[in-house]
């Protein structure tokens, strides 16, 4: 993809340009909508999911009950090279103090759900969720509404690829000077909420011991949502961290969403 970059660069780093360039590539900004009226089938953070009648509500293996985290209705999400055009994705996770995401003593308990042709229509959904406690360790408070933007920017200093696509002596620059970081974070953007693009992690990125070889494409974003505490809306991952889910290239295009890599962390 030729991308040109949108902001200048300092001296120092004008001399990369056509590296920092060569990595740019799109993904969709989420905003977030301070609406808990939400239709079962819109796009959101939290709230009740779409689910047809007589589906299996979503459940740990030991049968508790999983919470809605997001939904993504991509009929209302710019097109994204690679990604559905249409129907609904949802990320449900586990509730307990690890958010679902797993340890020694518990097993990881997360869920994506994917309904490919959704029936809109009010008599298809389940509409009664009364069966559903009061999560007690939960990310999200509330219900939001998502707005999408389609969007470009370069590679993250969190990516594992960075100093491999960059090179060595780029990134020794960005991670040794705090005034070229500083801009370098502020033309990647790696935080907030998004689909695709490059991570954002608040320690570092786990795909490195796992695929150091691997190209860009084989741990896609599938999503990224990311700590927001003020007024209106609170996601608080942690002390402040950011939540990842990864698929590979592969099951992205046969719309397999069974075996997602789901991560967070905080400081």
């Amino acid at each position: 993809m030729n991308c040109k970059l949108e902001f200048p660069l300092s001296p120092e780093l004008e001399k990369y340009r056509d590296r920092i360039e060569a990595t740019i590539k799109p993904y969709i900004e989420i905003k977030i909508q301070n609406n808990d009226r939400l239709n079962l089938w819109k796009s959101k953070f939290g709230g009740l999911p779409y689910l047809p009648k007589g589906f299996e509500y979503p459940k740990t293996p030991d049968g508790k009950y999983l919470f809605l985290l997001a939904q993504i209705n991509f009929s209302e999400v710019p097109p994204l090279d690679g990604f559905p055009e249409r129907g609904i994705l949802q990320f449900y996770i586990g509730d307990d103090s690890g958010y679902g995401i797993g340890s020694e003593q518990l097993p990881q308990c997360s869920q994506v759900l994917y309904f490919h042709e959704p029936d809109l229509s009010l008599e298809n959904p389940i509409i009664n969720y009364d069966f559903l406690p009061e999560p007690e360790y939960f990310p999200v408070y509330g219900c939001y509404g998502l707005q999408f933007t389609k969007k470009y920017r370069p590679i993250s200093i969190a990516d594992y690829q960075c100093s491999q696509l960059l090179g060595e002596d780029c990134y020794e620059l960005l991670t040794n000077n705090y005034r070229i970081e500083e801009q370098y974070l502020q033309i990647s953007r790696p935080f907030g909420h998004k689909i695709s693009g490059y991570p954002d992690f608040a320690q570092c990125d786990p795909r490195c011991g796992n695929n150091p070889d691997s190209d860009t494409d084989q741990n896609i974003l599938l999503l990224q949502m990311d700590s927001s505490d003020d007024d209106s809306v609170h996601i608080l991952w942690g002390d402040g961290g950011v939540c990842n889910f990864f698929i590979s290239k592969s099951e992205l295009i046969n719309l397999d969403f069974s075996d997602v890599w789901y991560n967070w962390d905080c400081v």
